[in-house]
C-alpha cells in the first residue's frame, strides 16, 4: 500500500512538470504561475508523512529542477530541508489547523525563496529580480490551498489526535 502512495506522489509530481512544460501560455508579463509542486509536497508531508519518504522528495525535486532548467540541485536541497522541517513538526503532540498549517508553509516557502535567491545572486547565477521571486513566492503561498484540497479530495487525510487527547511517552 505505501508503494502505491509513493507512485500516487510521483505521478503527480510528473503530471504537474508536463503541463508546465507544455506551450499554453504564449505571451509574457503578467503574474507568475504558483509551485503547486511544493505545495502539493509540503501539503503531502503534513498529512501523511510516511507517504512521501526524503528519497523520494529529493528525486522528484531534481528531476524537477532538471525538467524545468533550475539550477540543478539548489530548489531540491532547500525543498528536501523545508520538509524535513516539516517532517519533524508533525512529532509535536498538537496538531495544526489550517490557518497555522498555511502560515507554516508561507514562512519556509518564504525561506526557501530568499535563500534561493542570495545564494544565485551571491554565485552571479543569471536568475530573476527581486520584485518577480517576491511575486511568484506571494502567488505560491496563496494558492498552497489548492494542492491541500486536492489532497483533501483524493482522500489523503491528516492523521491527527482528536482535541483533547494528550500524546503519551513510554518512560
Amino acid at each position: 500500500m505505501l508503494w502505491i502512495a509513493h507512485a500516487a506522489y510521483a505521478a503527480a509530481a510528473l503530471l504537474m512538470m508536463a503541463v508546465l512544460l507544455m506551450p499554453l501560455w504564449i505571451e509574457p508579463g503578467g503574474w507568475p504561475g504558483p509551485d503547486l509542486l511544493t505545495g502539493l509536497t509540503f501539503a503531502w508531508v503534513l498529512r501523511r508523512p510516511e507517504q512521501v519518504p526524503a528519497l523520494l522528495i529529493a528525486l522528484v525535486m531534481l528531476t524537477a529542477d532538471l525538467m524545468l532548467q533550475r539550477p540543478p540541485g539548489l530548489w531540491a536541497a532547500l525543498a528536501l530541508c523545508a520538509s524535513e522541517v516539516l517532517r519533524a513538526r508533525r512529532r509535536t503532540p498538537r496538531p495544526l489547523s489550517f490557518p497555522m498549517e498555511w502560515a507554516l508553509v508561507a514562512v519556509l516557502i518564504f525561506a526557501m525563496a530568499l535563500a534561493d535567491w542570495v545564494l544565485l545572486t551571491v554565485t552571479l547565477a543569471a536568475h530573476a529580480p527581486l520584485p518577480h521571486m517576491l511575486a511568484a513566492t506571494a502567488v505560491t503561498i496563496a494558492a498552497y490551498p489548492v494542492p491541500a484540497m486536492a489532497l483533501r479530495l483524493a482522500g489523503i487525510r491528516r492523521l491527527d489526535y482528536p482535541s483533547g487527547v494528550i500524546r503519551r511517552t513510554r518512560a
